[in-house]
């Protein structure tokens, strides 16, 4: 903070003002930057949405053509193998 000794009550104000245009200057800067990152930010998330529900649609076409049945042989679409169920003892037996 400058110190002003002898300057008139005018000067003060004229002061005053200019530090406050200064101020509300530094924050439209930093408000533009933050705006562009903010930017950035959702176009890379909009990629990213698309880039995702374009490998869930993939991976439904494929899933959805796996299960259809074969015309050739007749059979039902291939049905995918589950993970087993693992069953844990309970506490009491541990006892």
């Amino acid at each position: 903070m400058k110190f002003y000794l002898f300057e008139r009550q005018g000067d003060a104000h004229i002061r005053k003002s200019r530090e406050y245009l200064e101020e509300a200057h530094l924050g439209r800067v930093e408000h533009q930057a933050a705006a562009e990152h903010h930017t950035a930010l959702a176009k890379m998330y909009a990629e990213r949405i698309v880039r995702i529900e374009a490998e869930i649609s993939e991976t439904f076409l494929l899933h959805s053509k796996s299960c259809q049945p074969s015309e050739e042989t007749g059979e039902e679409g291939v049905r995918l193998k589950t993970d087993p169920v693992l069953v844990y003892p309970s506490r009491t037996s541990h006892a």
